[in-house]
């Protein structure tokens, strides 16, 4: 039997070690500012003058999200092409500078694994301890650890699925009624589905997901040029023309090392024990790498227990390895920081800059034009007016450029429209056709806001016989 292509490794489980140091710190603060952040916000109570008094609250169902004091509307969707743009331009930005370092402190998928082996860490032990226990027959006491660690895991997968789901509604009495029996069904379909997704990709699958799900390790690679700053290894250092040796009596001093061209490595191996994704840097850049940077404090810390320099793993590029002068203002990443700017003052514009009400004027073309017994010409209108603010406003339909013309507007032309409403008119605009220059004549529906006097013109026309 002809022997078969693997198309994926087999599995090799990962069982970081624990590690202390600057990196690590780094991540855990991150860490806990990103799960204070989404675990936290929906419950936050936030004062408006109309809307539910949530910091952060999607509504669906009203077509309105509720961001601290901003009101988004399904008329601004635009912005969310806006922030998708800012984010793609800022990852690409960032990663040509700084290589994957999204990936090893804010990708979502690092923060949960990192939770989850946390947990896997706090029940079963340290990395030896885990080991043996994977290997070790099923006992009570291995049932009992096991077990444990999933109920802990699911009690987070299960936190992780409901907070997202009560960003859709008001937290408090949508917890009540999840637990109740009496939220609707799409809430407890995304809470089960965040709860199972969450379980398998951070507690099962882990590296799996960074190293063959996620698109990002497999195109970042081309975002890197000989400027991005990586995790490497100093091979010169580290191996010397005699290699890395393990540390005896006799070599242990780094002079010693020095003079008979032994490498710093020692081979304690610590650098691939605490990496999340199993990899030995020293064997180079890989796609698999995230960055986190955890290798450089295991490599850190074993230096300083030795009494050697530091540095034999860090951020460095490929410029700086050979001694070359370090250029971060290359012509991509200029490109990068200047769409940017611009992308994020083109929206941040728009939000500040945003109208409180808004004008739609449709012309009702079936027929396109009536003639009055009087002569006159009738066309109609279909005119719609949406108010974005946060009370009622009062409001009053003019037109402008057609003072011989006579204008009805059903059911008013003065009218008031609720916070975050919208009210549809039908208006018909009659002329004589004696007094029209043009065939087709331009003029203006003008919104007056009663309440601010702002005033909002959108042009129009009057279609006449040919």
């Amino acid at each position: 039997m002809s022997e078969q292509t693997a198309y994926v490794d087999k599995r090799i489980p990962v069982y970081p070690r624990s590690v202390k140091g600057v990196f690590r710190n780094l991540k855990t603060a991150i860490l806990i500012f990103a799960y204070g952040v989404y675990f936290i916000l929906p419950w936050l109570p936030w004062n408006r003058e109309t809307g539910p008094s949530q910091t952060v609250l999607f509504d669906i169902e009203d077509r309105r999200f509720y961001i601290f004091d901003l009101v988004v509307y399904a008329q601004d969707i635009f912005w969310l092409a806006g922030f998708l743009i800012i984010g793609a331009f800022l990852l690409f930005f960032v990663t040509g500078i700084l290589g994957r370092v999204f990936c090893g402190y804010f990708c979502f998928q690092t923060l949960w694994t990192d939770v989850f082996i946390f947990i896997e860490r706090l029940i079963q032990g340290e990395r030896n301890a885990r080991i043996k226990l994977a290997k070790s027959e099923w006992s009570a006491r291995k049932y009992f650890l096991k077990i444990s660690t999933w109920l802990a895991w699911l009690l987070v997968s299960f936190w992780t699925g409901l907070s997202f789901t009560l960003y859709w509604g008001e937290a408090g009495q949508l917890v009540i009624d999840i637990f109740t029996g009496q939220a609707p069904f799409p809430a407890y379909a995304t809470t089960l589905f965040l709860t199972l997704t969450t379980l398998v990709m951070a507690g099962l699958a882990r590296e799996q997901v960074c190293t063959y799900m996620c698109p990002y390790a497999r195109f970042q690679g081309a975002m890197f040029d000989q400027d991005t700053l990586v995790v490497a290894y100093d091979d010169i250092r580290g191996e010397r023309s005699q290699a890395r040796t393990k540390p005896t009596k006799e070599n242990l001093p780094h002079d010693f090392r020095v003079k008979n061209e032994i490498g710093d490595c020692i081979d304690c191996g610590y650098c691939v024990q605490v990496c999340p994704v199993g990899i030995d840097i020293r064997n180079g850049l890989q796609y698999q790498c995230i960055s986190c940077a955890l290798c450089i404090d295991a490599c850190n810390t074993m230096m300083d227990t030795i009494k050697y320099p530091r540095g034999l793993i860090k951020y460095t590029s490929e410029v700086q390895q050979t001694n070359k002068k370090h250029n971060w203002f290359k012509l991509k990443n200029i490109g990068y920081a200047l769409a940017l700017i611009i992308v994020s003052s083109v929206l941040v514009s728009a939000i500040l800059n945003r109208q409180g009400s808004e004008l739609h004027v449709q012309q009702i073309r079936q027929p396109l034009y009536i003639t009055l017994s009087d002569g006159y010409i009738q066309n109609r209108f279909s005119i719609k007016i949406f108010n974005k603010q946060n009370k009622p406003q009062d409001y009053a339909l003019i037109t402008s450029g057609l003072e011989h013309a006579r204008i009805e507007v059903k059911p008013s032309g003065h009218f008031t429209v609720e916070s975050g409403e919208s009210v549809t008119l039908n208006a018909r605009v009659s002329v004589d056709p004696e007094l029209v220059k043009d065939e087709q004549e331009i003029f203006q529906f003008v919104l007056v806001n009663r309440n601010s006097k702002n005033r909002i013109a959108v042009d129009a026309q009057i279609f006449l016989p040919e």
